[in-house]
């Protein structure tokens, strides 16, 4: 007569080729998809229709930013730009790497609030980058960034904010899963080329980088600080190890 295993004997069987910390990787993702997918895409949506609204009607004018030594060194790099419009993929591992829908809740709310805040500086304290001689490109995508994104609200760079918050959001749950150091070196990876394709395709000038760290940086570290209760004592202690 078969004997039948209960469900946590088979399911450990299934993945008993599998890391501890892969499966539990897989699990996020796959319990996130949905619902990351569709609250990114809206607020993506709701954040562009009030960034252009800003970016048309600023409270003063636009202040020109000044360019630096390391602005004047970088060359017009187009093919940047894939890294550049990566950005809206990467910020959602952050929020689909969330284990519960109470943290997935909230961790969206600071990311609200870190945009809210950047489109209050833009219009209270609006910028824009110097205009400049562009090398001719036929790269796909350049002629509507152009010609929707200009290149005001420059300060602080929205796409480093949101870089930094990711990147350090997803590091702290990479590291409290000890996956294998190359995932996180990948992870910093992506958030270095974002920023540094801001510079690349002439978007931001260095100050904005720095702007645009700082603020996004700032709200990542209070987003850890006031959480749910969740990952409290695991979390923290892995932060406490050395990686």
């Amino acid at each position: 007569m078969a004997v039948r295993r209960p469900p946590e004997a088979r399911d450990s069987s299934a993945h008993g080729f599998l890391a501890p910390w892969a499966v539990e990787l897989a699990r996020r993702i796959r319990k996130g998809f949905f619902r990351t997918t569709i609250s990114t895409t809206l607020l993506t949506g709701l954040f562009f229709i009030a960034y252009f609204w800003v970016q048309r009607h600023p409270a003063y004018t636009p202040i020109t930013m000044p360019q630096t030594a390391v602005d004047l060194s970088i060359p017009f790099q187009a093919p940047a730009l894939l890294a550049y419009v990566s950005v809206w993929i990467y910020i959602g591992f952050g929020p689909g790497l969330q284990r519960t829908v109470r943290e997935f809740t909230v961790y969206g709310l600071w990311l609200c609030g870190l945009c809210v805040t950047g489109l209050g500086i833009f219009y209270f304290w609006p910028t824009q980058v110097p205009r400049m001689a562009l090398a001719a490109t036929n790269f796909p995508g350049f002629a509507m960034l152009h010609r929707i994104d200009q290149s005001s609200n420059a300060c602080p760079s929205m796409h480093v904010a949101v870089a930094i918050f990711t990147v350090v959001r997803v590091d702290e749950v990479l590291r409290s899963m000890r996956v294998p150091m190359q995932l996180r070196l990948i992870n910093a990876a992506w958030f270095g080329a974002i920023v540094y394709s801001t510079l690349a395709i002439k978007q931001h000038l260095l100050i904005d980088v720095g702007a645009g760290a700082c603020l996004g940086l700032v709200f990542a570290l209070m987003s850890l600080r006031w959480r749910p209760g969740l990952a409290s004592e695991s979390s923290i202690a892995a932060l406490a190890l050395p990686p």
